[in-house]
């Protein structure tokens, strides 16, 4: 999984061309996208170990109904973590983008279908409230998404709130890095990668709704 995960970086002109049809793409890569050029250019090199302390998402979910993903690292080290960083791939990461499938169908124009839409101002820190212009995460790379340095002993949680709109069953995978260009890397207690998966069942079929005895309507 790692080498899969790490070429995903390799992918960055797509996502470029893809985001330079949304609004406003400009003025935020001109925000955040430098910071993060100049700070790949001066990571160090090692390994920084780090815990993670949530990872919360739902394995049941249904159409339209918005679930969010929570991952929290500590960094259980002495040095302080460059970039707390998460790649995420769904099955196994072909799309261009966190939350996608890729068809394996060449007569398609773009073979990419997503399986969650990311909500607007999304992933963030938890309890932070929504940033003035694109989620603090954004970077270039495709399916990788950077943060701020994580001091010794500090936590960092970080929400991704998303979407369903492909009904199915997905694995959607994780990985903690400590920066973006492949100096810095996050270990376990080990020395092994920091990586997780959730299995994930995406239902069509409409909740079931009940009366209560207080006469408000429950779903399941």
């Amino acid at each position: 999984m790692g080498e899969r995960l790490t070429s995903a970086r390799r992918r960055a002109l797509a996502v470029f061309a893809t985001a330079l049809l949304l609004p406003g793409f400009v003025l935020g890569l001109a925000a955040c996208g430098n910071d993060a050029a100049s700070q790949d250019e001066n990571e160090p090199e090692g390994d920084f170990p780090v815990e993670v302390t949530t990872a919360k998402f739902p394995t049941e979910q249904r159409l339209a109904q918005t679930s969010d993903l929570v991952l929290g690292v500590k960094n259980t080290g002495d040095e302080t973590i460059p970039m707390l960083a998460f790649t995420i791939e769904t099955n196994d990461g072909g799309a261009d983008g966190s939350f996608a499938i890729r068809l394996d169908d060449d007569s398609l124009a773009n073979p990419n279908r997503p399986v969650w839409i990311l909500e607007n101002k999304f992933p963030r820190p938890q309890g932070t409230p929504p940033p003035p212009g694109l989620g603090p995460g954004f970077r270039a790379q495709t399916n990788t998404w950077g943060f701020d340095s994580l001091d010794p002993g500090e936590t960092e949680n970080i929400v991704w709130r998303v979407t369903p709109v492909q009904p199915g069953t997905y694995t959607l995978h994780y990985l903690v890095e400590a920066g973006l260009d492949g100096n810095a890397k996050a270990v376990t207690e080990d020395g092994g990668q920091v990586k997780g998966e959730f299995v994930v069942t995406i239902t069509d079929k409409p909740p079931k709704a009940t009366v209560n005895g207080n006469g408000e309507v429950v779903t399941k």
